[in-house]
């Protein structure tokens, strides 16, 4: 009975970021796992006669929460869609709200930066027919993002006006000189601290608005 009570403790107090469905290792989205959408015209429809100013939710209200990366208070939020190729997608977005900078397409991304997030569109590593779409809060970005991955989109001095950071870059380049840098959104999770930081939400699905 005793060598049954411990092992009852024992699993209640197993990792604190798991859940009920288990948390996989990695999340691999493809278009066979993304929630059902509404077609592209009604989609595009509803972000452009969106009530909010805020891209953060016009995403959120549109597209499907696959997954969560956060580290302490700070996240950043995954969705995807097999609706929209991402110069569709791209376009829709910076129509409807217009960032501040919008990348180049490099290695099959593109950033678009908004005052207070940093949405980078992604053909899924996964599936060609999965677009993915990251939200990350600036503070996010700012505590977390690798300057090199940053840097392939941007200069150094147009990061440190998005971030309000003088030389963010480069203090940032020395404290990613141990590697561990989040580098955009792989689905292995992000580890910081050597422990998993996606919280009890990944894979969340469930379709649009189900997210926060």
């Amino acid at each position: 009975m005793c060598l049954l009570f411990i092992m009852f403790i024992a699993a209640g107090c197993s990792s604190p970021f798991s859940s009920d469905r288990g948390i996989p290792e990695e999340v691999h989205i493809t278009a066979d796992n993304i929630p059902e959408e509404p077609s592209k015209a009604e989609i595009i429809d509803k972000i452009k006669n969106n009530s909010s100013n805020e891209i953060d939710d016009i995403i959120e209200a549109n597209f499907s929460l696959m997954d969560v990366v956060s580290v302490d208070s700070n996240k950043a939020e995954i969705y995807a869609t097999r609706r929209f190729e991402l110069s569709e997608l791209s376009s829709v977005l910076s129509d409807t709200i217009e960032p501040e900078k919008v990348s180049e397409v490099i290695d099959n991304q593109q950033i678009l930066v908004y005052p207070d997030y940093f949405v980078t569109l992604k053909i899924s590593p996964d599936d060609n027919d999965a677009l993915i779409i990251e939200v990350a809060g600036d503070e996010f970005v700012r505590r977390n993002y690798a300057p090199s991955f940053l840097q392939t989109y941007f200069a150094y001095r147009l990061l440190d006006s998005f971030l309000g950071v003088n030389d963010w870059g480069r203090r940032r380049s020395r404290e990613c000189g141990s590697g561990n840098c989040y580098g955009g959104y792989t689905g292995k999770g992000y580890y910081p601290n050597g422990t998993p930081s996606r919280g009890n939400t990944s894979f969340r699905g469930g379709g649009p608005g189900a997210g926060k």
